[in-house]
């Protein structure tokens, strides 16, 4: 016969283990939930100061392979350069969130953005766009489309656009999408809106 203190002690041990492996199979579910979270490595930027004023963002859509044009409330200030860096800025975000209709890589941002003359932007990108893009014919296009149309529906007169990465010409975005040439704004346009149209 097994003393009754045994009896109590190992029922107490029982019920400890049965609620510890509850407890680890919450956690579980719970870390599985979060995600693993990077940390995001960039630099802060500095507070734009201008007048929140309402633009459109042309946001590119993998599952439809379309754009879609996307109102959204940006702070701008009065230059054109820093607003097309803005605009491209709050673009970015929209494809670095994690729910992303287009992801980017983590990481991916626009380093710059140059009017260099009253009709020609230049977008420099970091590396880690390019390097960590999805390769793809459709993605990469649509990628370039996105950051076209949105300058050219902000900021009024551009008509081409030029992509560097880290301030260097390259030959294509992640092996498809040709970057070694200009792109023509109203190219871009009638592109993506056959595209819509083929979409529907």
């Amino acid at each position: 016969m097994i003393p009754r203190h045994l009896e109590i002690g190992m029922g107490v041990l029982l019920v400890a283990v049965l609620m510890m492996a509850f407890y680890v199979h919450r956690m579980k579910g719970r870390a599985a939930e979060t995600g693993v979270r990077v940390a995001d490595t960039r630099p802060v930027a500095p507070p734009v100061a201008g007048p929140t004023e309402q633009v459109i963002l042309y946001v590119a859509y993998d599952d439809a392979g379309l754009l879609r044009a996307q109102s959204a409330r940006v702070p701008l200030p009065a230059g054109r350069q820093q607003r097309a860096q803005e605009l491209l800025r709050a673009l970015l975000g929209i494809y670095l969130d994690k729910n992303s209709p287009h992801p980017f890589p983590t990481g991916a941002e626009v380093r710059d953005v140059y009017i260099v003359d009253p009709g020609l932007a230049v977008i420099d990108t970091n590396s880690v766009l390019a390097d960590n893009h999805r390769s793809g014919i459709l993605v990469e296009e649509l990628t370039i489309a996105s950051l076209v149309r949105t300058l050219a529906a902000n900021i009024p007169g551009i008509n081409r656009v030029k992509i560097l990465v880290e301030g260097k010409e390259r030959d294509t975005l992640a092996g498809h999408a040709d970057l070694s040439d200009f792109y023509d704004t109203l190219a871009i346009t009638k592109a993506s809106d056959q595209w819509a149209a083929a979409g529907q």
